[in-house]
């Protein structure tokens, strides 16, 4: 059982990457699906689905390359908040991840969000991940 999913999808999706897989299956919570809504809105990934196997659901998140050489659209992923350390901002100090090309994922009161996003709508929140 692991205790922290946010980073095992991160990870996942990372090491997916390095050996440029086409497809990562990932263990399906409420959380990872939000994040992968985020990354397929935010066109980091190409697509991604939920499928059940075993009485377990699961997601399967088809991953984006560019050209030939197969060069991954996700350049890097950086876990910011732990369990053992929650790292929150307010609405005025919400991270610019490369100077806005990047993503910073943020779980709000309103639901799991872009910095842009919650920046827009004036609310800070539980910074997740950096995504670019």
């Amino acid at each position: 059982m692991v205790t922290d999913t946010i980073s095992d999808m991160l990870t996942r999706i990372r090491n997916a990457n390095m050996v440029k897989h086409q497809i990562v299956q990932i263990p399906a919570t409420k959380m990872s699906l939000a994040i992968a809504e985020i990354l397929e809105q935010e066109g980091f990934i190409e697509s991604f689905e939920t499928y059940i196997e075993d009485e377990r659901s699961y997601l399967l998140i088809s991953l984006k390359y560019i050209g030939k050489s197969r060069k991954p659209v996700i350049c890097q992923i950086q876990r910011i908040s732990k369990p053992g350390l929650r790292v929150y901002s307010n609405s005025k100090k919400l991270p610019r991840v490369l100077d806005n090309l990047g993503i910073a994922i943020i779980s709000t009161s309103k639901g799991v969000m872009t910095n842009l996003k919650a920046k827009e709508l004036g609310i800070g929140g539980e910074v997740l991940c950096y995504i670019w």
